[in-house]
């Protein structure tokens, strides 16, 4: 009777190891690839990652990729991940290279970061997964809760820089069919502005490493507030292109006030 008792007991407790196990078969988690692109302009030995905790760092077990001279990464991801967490792209003084400049390591590190709701699986060869300046403008106004939507949020952008209503700003500015010289433009401005804070954004400027949230959240805001400075400075270019163009190769000098009070070539105020 006590060996049936046993054998009783085992089978009870087989049973409900199987059970536990889905019926014998370990369950191994999908995968996903996510591709994209990391651009200032295009940035190459760039670390991107998948963010898990939010907390702006690279901790080990998240996926994580180095950018080639295209900007290009691959992270190979949890399938039930896509979606749920931002990511975050590293640009790292004297390691990487901005192509806009490509004979040159940038000298300032910088922190980009795509927002979750952005993070797709699939991606077209100009749009998705685009992490920019203006990318983690948006990350950064989506977590102050003051936008109920991703689109709410790229409405208020839009205005901010002056720039079409239909203008995707989250997509490859650099080329394809949504390039956009504005956008690259602004981009770059973001850019330096954030590179110029490095030594009060991490504890390691060099190696990006110890960002303090805090700061960082601040000087996105501040750069957020004075974006229509952003804009006027973004714009300079095109309209002294158009300006110089229309200005006939050897003509006299002329008064030159009509582009800026007080400015006279050839007058008794320049030079004078």
């Amino acid at each position: 009777m006590k060996k049936q008792i046993i054998a009783a007991a085992v089978t009870i407790i087989a049973a409900a190891t199987l059970a536990g196990c889905g019926g014998g078969g370990s369950t191994t988690p999908t995968t996903a690839t996510v591709a994209g692109k990391v651009a200032d302009g295009y940035l190459e030995n760039a670390t991107v990652f998948m963010d898990k905790n939010n907390n702006y760092l690279l901790d080990e077990g998240e996926p994580k990729a180095i950018t080639n001279d295209g900007g290009e990464y691959t992270l190979t991801v949890n399938s039930d991940d896509v979606g749920r967490y931002p990511i975050i792209a590293l640009a790292l003084a004297g390691t990487t290279t901005d192509m806009d400049n490509p004979t040159t390591k940038i000298a300032h590190s910088y922190l980009l970061s795509l927002p979750k709701e952005s993070v797709t699986g699939t991606v077209s060869t100009d749009s998705g997964n685009f992490l920019s300046p203006l990318s983690t403008q948006l990350r950064e106004m989506m977590v102050t809760g003051d936008y109920a939507t991703m689109y709410d949020a790229m409405v208020d952008l839009r205005e901010k820089l002056g720039v079409p209503a239909d203008a995707e700003i989250m997509a490859d500015y650099m080329s394809g069919q949504y390039q956009n010289a504005a956008l690259h433009t602004a981009a770059q401005h973001i850019a330096t502005l954030m590179g110029e804070q490095q030594n009060l954004m991490f504890r390691d400027p060099d190696s990006a490493t110890g960002l303090d949230v805090n700061r960082y959240r601040y000087m996105m805001g501040a750069i957020f507030g004075s974006m229509s400075t952003v804009r006027t400075v973004a714009q300079m270019p095109s309209g002294m292109t158009s300006n110089i163009s229309n200005i006939t190769v050897g003509m006299p000098f002329q008064n030159m006030s009509s582009f800026r009070s007080g400015m006279t070539w050839g007058g008794s105020r320049m030079g004078r």
